[in-house]
């Protein structure tokens, strides 16, 4: 038989938690979804000239002949919904995500079949709750009156399927209600301590990831509290071996104490065992088995933090230590899905890079009050243009603003969100101002966080204050000692020295910051300036190649758009990396 193809715009839409809405009150839910789509989801899809293919029992397929119609029918369609469930309690509400792509399909008489059908559908489980993502082929369709904005999510890795797909999501005039879904080693006077790796007991080795997840949010917890001095943990990824010498330790990190211990999970059940050491005697001075279910991980890691807090540092008051703590996610799901990302996200290795940001986006749609998942995908959008070459600064710009903003919106007191939402503020935005509050607020609710120093010195270098830079630096350098990701404290350490003028010792922490990993293109253009400044143009010429091997589409006419340097101070940056043979 001859098979019928069509160009359609297919809408994808799926009930969020509609599993959870049917065990808490089968009948409600069950009579307002049927109210909804008699009233208002088919005869608004019938007034926009589509039809409906196939109702499942969360969600429904329709195709357009026209994607502008397809378009105008998804955003009032889910103005609609919000309309008609805004008085509801978020538990009760009913709540859709929707996805449209355009393509080629097989069409019979009782379905719809092909590639562009199966995009579309795994296409929806990236949009938040209430809204709606497209494909890079229906973003090309939509004209200024329809009054929406768009976020580019970037080429997202779909489920089985082979490439990649462009995606954005729109962002409607009114938003649908969310869903619940310093001193140096050894001087020291705060009782200082490194989390070391947690071992993992698992059968599948993929899932290391879990383990340092644990470690992160620990980190954090202490992290936030102006009485401890608290190392990264990418500076103890290197003792996370079966034999451990606290002693060796203490020496190498400057700590005094040291965390560490195991963790087991099995179903739905989690064991995690931990030791607290001193470095000085070697000696363990508290141990603790922590059981629960899964559900119970984030009050068993506040325990632990608490538990370390008040044995070292036994005068923070219990409510001083709650403060501290990051707000959980409260689907387990976003918080795996996060701890997937991270695993993938300093890669920088395209493919990886484009699956992190995937990863966050579904992290966002399954938790939309999870702050981190937005913190680190507006650090995707930073990356996207600092070190990847992206083709559109301005959309990038605005995607890293929107996600920021949400992130401190969701949690106002996280250091790291008030880091990544200051540096997006002062690297994309150019809002130096603003960025300082930000990062000044970043310090003060993370002291011994090493991104809320090293942030806080590239604001500064980019408005022109070396000294201020090169401390802020310096004390972010010291927080990360041994730090796998060091090299973006070293480079920005080097880029502060730059800007104070002094540089040799620029030179010395950009080649540390090089040798450590040298695909990182921020701290090769570093290097390239200041041996370009000091003279020695055959090695900024040698370093520039380099840049070209890691970076061929490199040009200075594109990458001073993203320059964060100011008017004279932009000018020689650009004029050094031209005369070490950088293309225009």
């Amino acid at each position: 038989m001859p098979v019928e193809y069509r160009l359609v715009t297919i809408l994808a839409a799926d009930v969020v938690g509609y599993t959870r809405l049917m065990e808490a009150q089968e009948v409600e839910t069950y009579t307002q979804l049927r109210r909804l789509r008699k009233e208002f989801l088919d005869p608004g899809i019938e007034a926009q000239h589509g039809k409906v293919i196939k109702n499942t029992g969360d969600g429904f397929l329709a195709i357009f002949d026209s994607a502008h119609q397809a378009i105008e029918c998804a955003l009032s369609l889910q103005q609609t919904v919000a309309a008609q469930t805004a008085e509801q309690s978020a538990e009760q509400r009913i709540s859709f995500r929707m996805a449209l792509n355009l393509a080629d399909i097989i069409v019979d008489s009782e379905d719809i079949h092909g590639d562009g059908v199966n995009v579309a559908a795994r296409l929806q489980a990236y949009a938040p709750a209430g809204a709606i993502v497209v494909s890079g082929a229906i973003a090309e369709q939509i004209s200024a009156d329809l009054g929406v904005g768009m976020i580019d999510l970037g080429e997202l890795h779909l489920r089985n399927l082979g490439r990649a797909v462009r995606v954005f999501e729109l962002r409607m005039p009114a938003a649908p209600a969310r869903l619940i879904g310093d001193a140096a080693a050894g001087s020291e006077s705060r009782p200082s301590i490194a989390v070391l790796p947690f071992r993992m007991h698992l059968t599948d080795p993929d899932e290391a990831y879990f383990a340092d997840g644990i470690v992160d949010d620990i980190i954090h917890g202490l992290a936030t509290l102006k009485e401890l001095f608290v190392v990264s943990r990418g500076s103890t990824l290197g003792y996370g071996g079966a034999t451990l010498d606290v002693q060796t330790v203490g020496r190498e990190l400057g700590v005094r104490y040291v965390l560490y211990g195991s963790v087991r999970r099995s179903g739905g059940r989690l064991r995690i065992a931990t030791e607290l050491s001193d470095t000085e005697t070697g000696t363990v001075i508290d141990s603790h088995q922590h059981d629960g279910d899964l559900a119970d991980l984030f009050e068993l890691q506040d325990r632990i933090a608490i538990g370390v807090v008040k044995t070292i540092a036994p005068h923070v008051q219990e409510r001083e230590l709650m403060r501290a703590m990051r707000k959980h996610p409260q689907d387990m799901t976003a918080y795996d899905l996060v701890l997937q990302a991270l695993d993938l996200l300093y890669r920088m290795d395209y493919e990886s890079f484009s699956r992190s940001r995937g990863l966050l986006q579904q992290a966002i749609s399954h938790d939309p009050s999870y702050a981190p998942a937005y913190s680190y995908g507006a650090l995707w959008h930073i990356f996207h243009v600092g070190e990847i070459g992206s083709s559109n600064f301005d959309a990038d710009a605005a995607a890293g603003a929107y996600l920021a903003a949400a992130a401190i919106e969701h949690d106002p007191n996280d250091a790291l969100a008030l880091s990544i939402c200051g540096h997006v503020r002062s690297f994309l935005l150019r809002d130096y101002r603003s960025a300082m509050s930000l990062l000044d607020r970043a310090i003060d609710a993370g002291p011994s966080l090493a991104m809320a120093w090293t942030m806080n010195s590239a604001n500064c270098g980019y408005i022109g204050d070396g000294k201020a830079a090169v401390e802020r630096a310096e004390k972010g350098v010291r927080l990360s000692p041994l730090d796998a990701r060091t090299f973006w404290h070293e480079g920005l350490l080097a880029q502060a020295h730059y800007v104070d003028g002094n540089y040799e010792e620029s030179l010395g922490w950009a080649r540390s910051a090089v040798a450590r990993n040298e695909s990182i293109r921020f701290n090769v253009r570093t290097l390239i300036a200041t041996l370009a400044a000091l003279g020695r143009h055959d090695e900024a010429a040698q370093a520039a190649r380099h840049l070209l091997r890691i970076q061929p589409k490199f040009r200075l006419g594109s990458y001073v758009k993203s320059c964060p340097f100011q008017d004279a101070a932009l000018d020689t940056w650009i004029a050094r990396l031209r005369s070490a043979g950088l293309p225009d």
